[in-house]
């Protein structure tokens, strides 16, 4: 398949993009960096460089490869977990403007497939739970698939040498699970250890 992977460069990306790409399939992955296009290169997949905000960009670039798939993987978190409450608000939009127009170019496209990155708890803040609650209305919605993610631990997570509390899911696993579910018909799968 075609892939267009968004949030290519995350922690998540990073482990998704040489499994897909060993899968078979022809990855295209989005980076809003320059300075990371080579790091989509060297993990096997073609790089777009693009800001997920940029709706006009996003909706080019995914009808130009007209994918059979796109994989939202996109986040806006910061490097250290003590930050997390200061960057809700961006999280959110993310969420919210990023979901819009990855839905915007899924149709423009007519791609038959979109999954999207959410949480498997409750957010306990009014910005996060309506970031969630708009990305899963909208992909569900589209007729897409909502993978529910446990708290990732493992290299290069918040959690890279204990294990946080549950839901949570090993970065390799949330990984395979992703591959695995790129057929799953609409609906919300959550992916635990």
């Amino acid at each position: 398949m075609r892939v267009f992977l968004a949030g290519a460069t995350g922690v998540l990306g990073r482990r998704l993009l040489p499994l897909l790409v060993e899968k078979g399939h022809e990855v295209h992955g989005l980076t809003r960096s320059t300075d990371k296009a080579a790091l989509v290169e060297e993990l096997g997949g073609i790089p777009v460089v693009c800001d997920a905000f940029d709706r006009a960009g996003i909706v080019e670039a995914v009808t130009r490869i007209a994918p059979d798939v796109i994989l939202h993987e996109l986040t806006d978190l910061p490097d250290s977990a003590a930050d997390l409450p200061a960057r809700r608000a961006a999280n959110a939009r993310i969420r919210i403007e990023g979901t819009a127009n990855l839905i915007a170019a899924a149709r423009a496209a007519g791609c038959p497939a979109l999954l999207a990155q959410s949480v498997a708890w409750t957010m306990s803040d009014e910005v996060g739970a309506r970031g969630v609650a708009t990305l899963e209305a909208g992909i569900l919605e589209y007729g897409g698939v909502v993978l529910r993610y446990g708290q990732f631990y493992g290299p290069g997570t918040y959690w890279e040498t204990e294990i946080p509390a549950e839901p949570r899911v090993h970065l390799d696993r949330a990984a395979d699970l992703t591959v695995a579910a790129l057929g799953a018909p609409s609906g919300i799968i959550t992916l635990t250890d």
